[in-house]
């Protein structure tokens, strides 16, 4: 989040603007960072809720805001259908690998225990698939002899500060069209 707050602010993501942070977290160390930069914030908890019930109160408070576009960033928890179809193709995520390797949780472990040689992150739009939706940017890092989870977690992380904005900047732009499960960049359009 601070990242794309630091994006759109240094003008390298254009006619954009962060309309509300919300987290379902009320310690959420996003939160308090938004609530310093001067941003919206809000706490939607979860109460025991199921998941379209929590999930169309988002969607209210999204709508309130007129949000066009949703950035996930550190939410842990899939979304139900109804929050997809509100925002279907204007939900961006965020993945610590290089999709569709190492869906889910605990990825930079798994990467380690496959051997791989290349990880990285991916932007991809939100579907109904668990980390799936079309692949907007990747970046690849690579994973070295001694690394840990820690150390190719911080370096992944760096990758995803750039990408995200970049990603987001090409789908604010509207220079792209959705092929199937790729995202293919165009000289002009609308997005789909």
């Amino acid at each position: 989040m601070l990242a794309l707050a630091d994006a759109i602010e240094a003008g390298r993501i254009l006619n954009a603007e962060i309309a509300i942070v919300i987290s379902d977290q009320p310690n959420a160390a996003g939160l308090s960072a938004a609530q310093a930069r001067g941003l919206s914030t809000l706490v939607i908890e979860r109460q025991g809720r199921r998941r379209e019930e929590h999930d169309r109160a988002i969607v209210h408070a999204l709508q309130e805001s007129d949000v066009e576009l949703v950035c996930l960033a550190g939410y842990m928890r899939l979304l139900s259908n109804y929050f997809i179809e509100a925002y279907r193709n204007r939900i961006l995520n965020i993945h610590p690998s290089l999709l569709p390797a190492f869906p889910g949780l605990d990825v930079h472990a798994k990467v380690l225990e496959h051997g791989v040689k290349w990880s990285g992150c991916t932007v991809h739009f939100v579907d109904e698939t668990l980390d799936g939706g079309p692949i907007i940017g990747q970046r690849i890092v690579p994973v070295l002899e001694d690394d840990n989870e820690e150390t190719l977690s911080a370096r992944i992380l760096a990758q995803e500060h750039q990408l995200y904005a970049e990603a987001l900047a090409l789908v604010v732009s509207g220079n792209y069209e959705i092929a199937g499960r790729r995202v293919v960049k165009t000289n002009g359009g609308k997005g789909e």
